[in-house]
């Protein structure tokens, strides 16, 4: 979460794909029959455009917002049966979780909407948004304070 966290206030997706789902673990999981291009096409293109969108979203002084916590919704964790998702082997899944931070003396928070357990690691799979429209980054319910948890599901 750290390096999600250097990523979102450099605005440089490089410095967060640590903490993004390594393309080995997906093609491992899903079964759309070329899961490398999609990894790279659809996830990593949404990720690097919400990520931009929460860079955006820190205000003029981004460098100064500091991490207070990334709070991750117990109650939320589920399992995600083989089949599920186009998935070909299950996986740990968690919708919802909320990146705490702090700026001009302000707690905000916004959501990270999808994370996958892979080897008993939590990554981020989708930051914004599971269903992100077209070309667009999404900032997930930007909050003063914690925000809220979830919806609950997902893939």
């Amino acid at each position: 979460m750290a390096a999600l966290w250097a990523g979102i206030r450099s605005g440089d997706v490089g410095a967060a794909m640590a903490a993004f789902l390594p393309v080995s673990a997906y093609d491992q999981v899903k079964a759309y029959g070329d899961d490398a291009s999609d990894w790279a096409d659809r996830l990593v293109a949404h990720f690097r455009l919400d990520l931009r969108a929460a860079h955006d979203a820190l205000g003029p002084s981004p460098a100064d917002a500091r991490l207070v916590e990334v709070v991750v919704p117990g109650a939320l964790v589920h399992w995600v049966q083989p089949g599920d998702c186009y998935n070909r082997l299950g996986y740990w899944n968690v919708p919802g979780s909320r990146i705490v931070y702090e700026e001009g003396g302000e707690e905000r928070s916004i959501g990270i909407a999808s994370m996958d357990s892979w080897r008993g690691y939590w990554f981020v799979v989708h930051l914004g948004s599971e269903v992100p429209p077209p070309d667009q980054g999404v900032v997930d319910d930007p909050s003063v304070g914690i925000g809220s948890f979830g919806p609950p599901g997902g893939c």
